[in-house]
């Protein structure tokens, strides 16, 4: 486990804007230090814990990038067309068995290694065999054409994959290029989720008339899952001081995180704040973000913990901008900013100015083939369906204080924010 000291998030401070708090989290969180070795086929997601650099060049020989016919450029013609005996023929994953003859051309197709002496490829559609089956080349053709030179891509010894990258599929494409079978990776931060309040009961469960199904723990553990997370689900801790303390001093030492959802506002049953200080240390963070705002932040046994809030809309908010980039810092990967997609506002908005507000919208092709947002018509940070029912969010910055019809805001889709 990843062992934090009591005062790692011991930064004070009234209210604090999105920014400095990714900052301090990237800075004074202390990855994992496990690293396993997996499978090109089970490494997507995961974060590369040493730099792959290139064991060979790509392409590693001097290829046709085209089906067609090689030739020496100093036999290029230089107007009209020419008629060029044909000599060979090499096909992809074929050695090339005799060089290039002056004034001759050799039949060769899309990835088949040039042969010696040639460095130019006529494409097959460009040219055409005569009656004596000679292939008749036009004019025009820049030497070097349709050929892919060794190394082109990428050369040998080049820093392909870097230390902290979360892969993708086409970084776990450029290792099997390489040659590669397996990676070294991070082992997966472990999780524990759980949610809080007697208001709440678990899917499935009876419900009495006063209760809601919790939704947030389950919506949480889809997110982690995402980010490449192993989670333990440990349900809904209740309202009361001695079993929160007891449930999350339990999970501390087994988890590289804890997170609960519910009770870190400051109302008489909110009880998160004194549990975990009874065992472990907590700063409890104020936000300067909407919606959100109400954050736990501390550290039990060595343990990071991050209380949200309970409002689902918040608690999504939250997760993308303060748990996001905590996992991304205890699994060793690099932090990976969010960047807005500019867009015309199709939507009126007042806010206050020195908080960031995150607006749920909708994003279409107005008539005039501008990408446009509309915002949801319902306000509210407890609507689920202002979560499903729209494509992403509006970012308005600290120093924004209204939005009008026509101005360019920045929109972050939900596909881009985990």
């Amino acid at each position: 486990m990843a062992q934090l000291s009591d005062d790692c998030f011991a930064f004070g401070g009234p209210m604090m804007s999105v920014d400095e708090a990714v900052g301090i989290i990237a800075a004074r969180v202390t990855p994992v230090g496990e690293v396993e070795t997996v499978s090109l086929a089970q490494a997507d997601g995961r974060i590369l814990a040493s730099e792959i650099s290139a064991p060979l060049p790509l392409p590693p020989f001097t290829n046709s990038a085209v089906d067609g016919y090689a030739v020496r450029s100093g036999d290029l013609p230089p107007q009209g067309e020419q008629a060029f005996p044909v000599t060979g023929r090499i096909q992809a994953g074929a050695l090339a068995r005799e060089s290039a003859r002056p004034g001759h051309a050799i039949r060769i197709f899309t990835g088949a290694p040039m042969p010696e002496g040639a460095d130019t490829v006529f494409m097959q559609e460009d040219v055409r065999v005569d009656e004596a089956g000679k292939v008749v080349l036009p004019a025009g053709l820049k030497p070097g054409a349709n050929v892919r030179p060794a190394g082109e891509d990428i050369s040998a010894g080049h820093s392909a994959l870097k230390a902290g990258q979360r892969l993708r599929p086409q970084d776990i494409a450029l290792a099997a290029a390489f040659g590669l079978t397996e990676v070294e990776v991070r082992r997966r931060i472990r999780v524990a989720v759980f949610s809080t309040g007697n208001e709440l009961v678990s899917p499935g469960a009876p419900r009495a008339a006063a209760q809601l199904f919790d939704s947030n723990r389950f919506m949480l553990m889809a997110m982690f899952s995402r980010l490449g997370c192993e989670v333990s689900d440990l349900g809904i801790l209740r309202d009361d001081r001695a079993s929160l303390a007891s449930g999350l001093k339990q999970v501390a030492a087994a988890h590289d995180l804890i997170l609960t959802t519910g009770g870190v506002s400051t109302g008489e049953e909110d009880h998160v704040k004194a549990g975990v200080e009874d065992v472990g240390t907590l700063v409890l963070w104020r936000m300067a973000i909407k919606p959100g705002r109400p954050v736990a932040m501390g550290i039990i046994g060595g343990t990071p913990f991050i209380g949200l809030p309970g409002n689902p809309v918040a608690s999504f908010v939250t997760f993308v901008h303060v748990v996001r980039p905590t996992v991304l810092a205890l699994a060793g990967a690099m932090q990976q900013p969010l960047v807005p997609m500019p867009v015309r506002a199709a939507f009126t908005y007042k806010k206050k100015i020195a908080r960031r507000e995150y607006v749920r919208v909708n994003l279409h092709k107005a008539a005039d083939g501008v990408l446009e947002v509309t915002k949801f018509p319902r306000e509210g940070a407890g609507l689920l369906s202002s979560l499903v029912d729209t494509d992403g969010l509006v970012e308005l910055g600290e120093e924004i204080t209204q939005v009008q019809p026509g101005q360019t805001v920045g929109f972050l889709s939900y596909a881009s924010l985990i």
